[in-house]
């Protein structure tokens, strides 16, 4: 059922309570002072502890080992038992983090009473860190693209090690499905993943908010960092945190421990550090905004998500994915792209890039016209800005202006380099879908004046002036 450490320097009395315990189904040890204790907590943390105020012949009392055990292992519930009790001290153990207090000479059925719950809490606990952590697994990297290819190729270098990495990339590309898709697959999978959105605190609760809190009223109340100890602390947007800060997690980084605001006690973390950035830091460094040994620490290992731009090819691929994830997760139509409605997608500027597109298909399910294949005009909101009317295209002032035979030019280069970059630059493919011999595609790409092979965001550009 579970083991339970029993720390009471009364001998009758632990061994009372383990008799009692073991008939109930539980496995016991036993310690009589606080180096005993200490030293079986540190072989294997038990699943609870029956912990005494006060132990004879002991370097820390019982106030000081429950301070310990909250910092190092703070899922283990701690049941406080005194025969010197008073509300003061009652109230003392319970601030400090003690599940609850019981007075000597205690009832037995009492006791186990309050065993049973501090277990069934901690089960609930454990359980929910774990619904939590599978919903981190459930973070999936979709896409074939060469783009995508070579991302997912480097995150699957840096997940067995402890390196720190700092991943760049535009808002939406899915920086934070990369670092938990780092997280799920690295020997930290089973540890929390926390995320510290620097953009979102206020510039003054920050170090709170990291680094906890320790006061008389309220006791110890657990940062961030210590919230992610023995797995991962995701610093999302990590230009965005003011520079005090930076100053003090350059220090956790370095010590790997910090001190609670209004604590003095050091506090011991084990963390890998991910972060995030869609600025230039290197510009911010110069403009005296971001600690250039804070940037030296962070980025051990950069790595560039791509853009929806530069990865056309898995829009189809990213759409059905959400479309599936939204009839689990909201019980929304289980529908298909049509191919119409999968052209327009990969047609389509993307500055949020996929969180924009994941907002396109959560709304088109929302508000489509049923259950068969979702078609352009339940898109069309998105679009809508282009269309002068059914089955019209409104013209841009410069198309507009010019000549039919240099309009029909533009239209034709910027038609193939969408369509040629859409296909990821497969020539084959394109041909098909324009319907053209692929070497009469060849000519025209030519005479137009249109390159293709090249890397980033376009696999297809013009070419320019001499080459």
């Amino acid at each position: 059922m579970g083991d339970i450490l029993i720390v009471d320097d009364e001998r009758d009395i632990r061994e009372l309570i383990s008799d009692i315990l073991r008939d109930e189904g539980f496995t016991t040890r036993l310690a009589a002072n606080s180096d005993a204790c200490m030293a079986e907590i540190n072989a294997e943390p038990p699943a609870l502890m029956i912990l005494d105020i006060w132990l004879k012949d002991s370097s820390m009392d019982g106030i000081d080992i429950l301070m310990s055990v909250k910092r190092s292992n703070p899922d283990v519930p701690v049941v406080i038992i005194s025969g010197h009790g008073n509300i003061e001290i009652a109230v003392a153990a319970i601030k400090q983090g003690a599940y609850d207090f019981i007075e000597k000479p205690f009832n037995i059925d009492q006791l186990l009473v309050v065993i049973s719950r501090a277990m069934e809490a901690s089960r609930l606990r454990r359980e929910n860190q774990e619904l939590r952590r599978r919903d981190v697994t459930m973070a999936e990297m979709v896409g074939s693209a060469s783009a995508f290819r070579t991302l997912k190729l480097q995150l699957d270098k840096v997940t067995k090690s402890n390196g720190r990495v700092m991943l760049s990339g535009p808002a939406g590309s899915g920086k934070e499905v990369a670092a938990r898709y780092i997280h799920a697959n690295s020997n930290r999978a089973d540890a929390p993943f926390v995320t510290v959105s620097a953009a979102s605190i206020e510039p003054e609760r920050m170090e709170e908010v990291l680094f906890g809190r320790e006061s008389s009223d309220r006791g110890i109340e657990q940062g961030l960092l210590e919230q992610a100890h023995g797995g991962v602390i995701y610093l999302d947007e990590v230009a965005d945190m003011p520079p005090g800060t930076q100053s003090k997690i350059l220090r956790v980084l370095v010590d790997q421990q910090f001190t609670r605001a209004g604590g003095t006690d050091k506090v011991r973390v084990d963390l890998r550090v991910i972060s995030s950035t869609t600025r230039d830091l290197k510009a911010a460094i110069a403009a005296g905004r971001f600690r250039q040994e804070l940037y030296d620490r962070l980025n051990v290992v950069p790595i560039a998500v791509p853009s929806l731009q530069e990865r056309r090819e898995d829009i189809p691929e990213l759409a059905a994915h959400f479309i599936e994830m939204f009839n689990k997760t909201q019980g929304l139509p289980l529908r298909v792209l049509s191919e119409e409605a999968q052209a327009l997608l990969q047609t389509m500027t993307w500055p949020g890039n996929v969180r924009q597109l994941r907002n396109v298909i959560e709304r088109a399910l929302i508000l489509g016209d049923g259950t068969g294949p979702i078609a352009v005009r339940e898109l069309q909101s998105d679009t809508e800005a282009g269309q002068g009317g059914e089955g019209r295209i409104v013209l841009s002032g410069e198309l507009a202006t010019l000549p039919l035979r240099e309009a029909r030019e533009l239209f034709e280069r910027e038609y193939l380099l969408t369509q040629i970059n859409r296909f990821g630059g497969n020539i084959s493919r394109t041909a098909n879908f324009v319907g053209m011999e692929r070497s009469a595609l060849h000519r025209k790409l030519k005479s137009l004046g249109v390159v293709t092979g090249g890397g980033g965001a376009r696999l297809a550009e013009v070419a320019q002036a001499g080459q």
